[in-house]
């Protein structure tokens, strides 16, 4: 099947929450909750991705021919484009009972790794769920990031000691689910993390550390004192916290603070390979797309992961192309517009 063929096939498959929309721009499920849509007052979905179309591109072709390298490396890994799918949790409660986080997980790992990117995996209040995922990236040769609540303490470690015996070559945090309900019910208390609680909790990992849920300088400049080694600039598509920034707004300041200190990635509204290369401009190393990923494994298994990762990768190819960027450290500020 093709694009627009797997996307059809997806709408009789998802849902209530998701639509399955020709484009993925937050508008159809703002304000249902739970699922994909954004908390009240619902537009930070929405504003993370408008906010990528009033960024344009600067084409050069005044430049010698030359072949596009996407080619990303990543703690000594090597993978096909910067772009890795974001974590998702509950796919069940929030697109529909044709999966659950463990048969969906088992998809998308293993596609994603023999297509040459890198899923990272969501977590939730079942343990089996990131079991699970650790089994199937061991499976995948160690290709695959799960991603851990910012629980308290005694379960943070005990998730990752669980990780310690399968071979995961990353781990990751998104503590920008530090407000979800399931965490502030927790005894002892979860959620919002000191820096010396995250680096006790990197430290612990012995692993290269992603933290996700990076939101302004400040917070970019914390989780690099407390050891990580990348940083996610993302605000959990406006699940728990409303009327939030979009994530383009806030990643050039990020980037500046950051200095090359950490890898980052952006997530948030990036919808096409034309977005991927805005976001390379404005100082992300990578970028993470979850949401418009859904429908497709729904439709189509491994087969709609790498039709859209075609779609997404070609378009990045013919963007580096008209602009005059043969590799991805030639992407820079001047290569990009932005409309005020």
């Amino acid at each position: 099947m093709d694009y627009n063929e797997i996307l059809t096939a997806a709408r009789g498959l998802v849902g209530p929450y998701c639509k399955a929309c020709p484009v993925c721009n937050g508008r159809a499920c703002g304000n249902m909750m739970p699922g994909p849509g954004s908390k009240l007052p619902g537009n930070t979905a929405a504003r993370n991705f408008d906010k990528w179309q009033d960024i344009f591109v600067n084409m050069d072709t005044l430049c010698p021919v030359s072949e596009p390298n996407t080619d990303f490396e990543l703690f000594g890994k090597h993978f096909k484009a910067p772009v890795f799918v974001a974590p998702l949790g509950a796919v069940n409660m929030h697109y529909g009972d044709k999966h659950n986080d463990i048969s969906y997980n088992r998809i998308l790992i293993k596609a994603a790794a023999e297509y040459g990117i890198c899923a990272l995996t969501g977590d939730g209040v079942d343990p089996t769920v990131m079991e699970n995922a650790a089994v199937d990236i061991d499976a995948a040769g160690g290709i695959g990031i799960p991603t851990i609540k910012p629980w308290n303490r005694e379960f943070v470690f005990e998730k990752l000691t669980k990780l310690k015996e399968k071979n995961v070559f990353a781990a990751a945090m998104d503590v920008d689910g530090a407000g979800l309900p399931f965490l502030k019910a927790m005894n002892p208390n979860a959620g919002s993390k000191s820096v010396a609680e995250l680096s006790e909790i990197i430290a612990f990992a012995e692993k290269p550390f992603i933290v996700k849920g990076i939101m302004t300088p400040k917070g970019a400049l914390k989780a690099v004192e407390a050891g990580a080694s990348a940083i996610v600039v993302s605000n959990h598509g406006g699940r728990v916290q409303g009327c939030t920034p979009a994530t383009a707004e806030v990643l050039p300041q990020i980037a500046d603070a950051v200095g090359g200190k950490v890898k980052i990635f952006v997530d948030g509204g990036i919808r096409s390979g034309v977005d991927v290369f805005k976001a390379l401009a404005l100082g992300a190393d990578a970028v993470l797309i979850g949401r418009p990923v859904v429908p497709f494994i729904y439709a189509a298994g491994a087969e709609g992961l790498k039709v859209y990762m075609d779609r997404i990768v070609s378009q990045l190819r013919d963007t580096m192309t008209m602009c005059g960027t043969p590799t991805l450290s030639d992407i820079g500020r001047d290569n990009v517009f932005i409309a005020k």
